[in-house]
């Protein structure tokens, strides 16, 4: 395996400081299509084979949205299912941020149905599109600046994709990747020293991922359909490079911009795109795999939402306990890539 170095002897980083108003995660929810699709499904069609998949993936399967279902719909489910976690209703909520590139359609917002059908009727509605498989953690970054301020005490992310509506399904190169998954948190007050400690995000464009036609670049007509350019194009050999170059170094930053050092870090929420990835980069920060809870080998990637179904797992199962650290880290099409360092503290009243 490649390390990235060196590591230990990466130059301090200015911390951006604890927020002012100390914010955390209240409540957490994840929703899943019921329709399971294994990789035998996936090889009665594609040139592949189930051992090929799991050994370059770790995916033995994911889940597909059924024909009648969209992305908002999973989101509603997952934001449901994190506001009954965190004991809020729906017109406490101030501030709905919802980060997927796989939208119900271009207008209207994504974020505007969701706050519509569970009735957030004064939710600030924001949606990220084009963050990818980084918005999970864009998304909390963002809710967490929002609740420094005085007009806002609880704010909703939600992560989600559809991505089996953009992958070819005749493209092994990316079909056997990606399933559909929504994820979901609610973030509020919580208590002193506890919270979003520090954060560390970075870019750098690159068309290695991307959907080329259905922009104003190249609007959708007969040839971009002809050539298949809606759907999701992908170098693998270029999102290894990034994800082994930047992910490390934006954890470590993070870390060490909170004051901490990795042996202080309890759960490693890592996203989900492939399981020898996720275990490349635990090998470069010398972290042990059982700190680091995965979702992979039965979701697949799902983009956005991944960061979520990591942290739903671990939490659900009582793995996070109050005073635990955690870090949420990513990097989505673009490139852009994200972590957030967090100490798990209780709700504080609003």
């Amino acid at each position: 395996m490649t390390v990235v170095q060196p590591l230990p002897n990466l130059l301090p980083v200015a911390s951006p400081g604890p927020l002012r108003v100390p914010v955390g995660i209240w409540g957490v929810g994840v929703h899943t299509p019921t329709r399971v699709v294994t990789n035998e499904d996936l090889v009665a069609t594609l040139d592949t084979s189930d051992e090929w998949i799991q050994t370059r993936t770790g995916i033995r399967e994911r889940r597909y949205l059924s024909d009648s279902e969209q992305t908002s719909d999973m989101c509603v489910a997952a934001a449901q299912e994190a506001m009954a976690h965190a004991g809020v209703t729906a017109a406490e909520v101030d501030a709905i941020v919802l980060a997927t590139f796989t939208h119900d359609q271009p207008l209207p917002s994504t974020a505007l149905m969701v706050k519509e059908a569970i009735g957030a009727q004064r939710a600030l509605a924001l949606d990220l599109n084009q963050a990818a498989c980084a918005g999970g953690v864009y998304g909390l970054l963002v809710a967490a600046h929002l609740l420094r301020g005085d007009g806002f005490r609880t704010v909703l992310v939600i992560g989600a994709e559809a991505l089996s509506r953009v992958t070819d399904p005749t493209d092994r190169r990316t079909r056997v990747f990606f399933g559909d998954a929504a994820g979901a948190v609610v973030m509020g007050r919580t208590e002193a020293g506890a919270g979003v400690l520090s954060w560390d995000v970075g870019s750098s464009l690159s068309y290695a991922v991307q959907v080329p036609a259905g922009g104003t670049r190249r609007p959708a007509g007969p040839e971009t359909i002809a050539e298949r350019a809606h759907y999701l194009q992908m170098d693998g050999r270029a999102v290894w490079r990034e994800a082994t170059q930047h992910l490390p170094h934006s954890i470590v930053r993070a870390v060490r911009g909170a004051g901490l050092e990795l042996a202080d870090v309890d759960h490693f929420l890592l996203h989900q795109a492939n399981l020898v990835l996720i275990k490349e980069v635990l090998h470069t920060l010398g972290v042990p795999l059982d700190r680091a809870p995965t979702t992979v080998e039965r979701l697949g990637n799902t983009g956005a939402a991944t960061v979520f179904t990591v942290l739903h797992q671990a939490m659900s199962r009582g793995a996070v306990r109050p005073g635990d650290v955690m870090v949420l880290s990513a990097i989505g099409a673009g490139f852009l890539w994200g972590s957030l360092c967090l100490r798990h503290g209780g709700n504080v009243s609003h």
